[in-house]
């Protein structure tokens, strides 16, 4: 399956107004700053975008505003993780309507516990055709239940890669010798070794932050990742609220958020 991006890509925060509705307008305007500024993939209604908050009007909105502010070299990942697969499938087809270059979805969740392997399999079956020719990448989070994907079945899987926001470096080794597809890290804690050990690109939080950072530590440069430490760190503790507060200060971005 065709590359998605390679490089530095930043999970891409959703901005609201002072009232709480969202503003697409301001988050296009921000997409376009991080891609001037060495950002070369823009994932919107991912975890960092709170999209468990989004309407599927939303959703839409800020799609395609981002894909209008952004250059077409420039691909939008859109988030379309669901508790089930029927809506799963519905925000797959709606954010390819919407303009997404791709879409990152994890697994429903299920009653039963963590999905079989054939169950994984059917499940980006039904999100690959709902994509039709835009590529599909599995996200593995071990910090939501249903988003645990083993590295062994990642390779069945009809995706063109994995966004992994582990965190773990082992995994990260694992990913890199024995799986074929792309591996996008999550995490910015490693950065300095994710890229030059073949590390496809990474889907960064902190990238709405510190793009020039990221992208210096993707390309190997540890002092970059050093000074990336605090920032990091900061957003580990303070979640989203934090990044946002943090924009604020230093961007002038809406620090509003939907969740806290």
């Amino acid at each position: 399956m065709a590359v998605v991006f390679g490089g530095v890509g930043v999970a891409l925060v959703t901005l609201f107004g002072a009232d709480g509705e969202v503003d697409p307008v301001a988050t296009g305007k921000h997409a376009a700053d991080l891609a001037s500024r060495g950002v070369t993939g823009v994932l919107v209604c991912g975890t960092t975008a709170e999209a468990v908050t989004l309407t599927e009007a939303e959703r839409v909105m800020l799609i395609e505003a981002v894909r209008a502010a952004l250059p077409d070299d420039v691909p939008v990942i859109a988030g379309t993780g669901a508790p089930s697969a029927r809506q799963a499938v519905t925000l797959t087809r709606m954010a390819v309507a919407a303009g997404a270059d791709a879409v990152l979805t994890w697994c429903p969740v299920s009653a039963a516990g963590p999905p079989t392997p054939a169950a994984l399999v059917g499940f980006f079956a039904e999100i690959a055709d709902a994509a039709g020719d835009r590529p599909v990448l599995a996200y593995h989070n071990p910090f939501i239940t249903c988003a645990d994907i083993p590295v062994v079945d990642l390779g069945a899987l009809p995706v063109a890669g994995v966004k992994d926001s582990s965190g773990r470096p082992d995994r990260l080794l694992d990913e890199l010798t024995s799986y074929s597809g792309d591996t996008y890290v999550g995490a910015a804690s490693f950065l300095a070794l994710a890229g030059p050990l073949g590390a496809a690109g990474g889907l960064l939080a902190l990238a709405n932050l510190a793009p020039e950072g990221c992208v210096a530590a993707f390309g190997g440069d540890v002092d970059a990742q050093r000074e990336l430490a605090g920032q990091h760190l900061a957003l580990a503790r303070g979640g989203i609220p934090q990044l946002k507060r943090l924009l604020a200060e230093t961007a002038g971005l809406s620090p509003v958020c939907r969740i806290w």
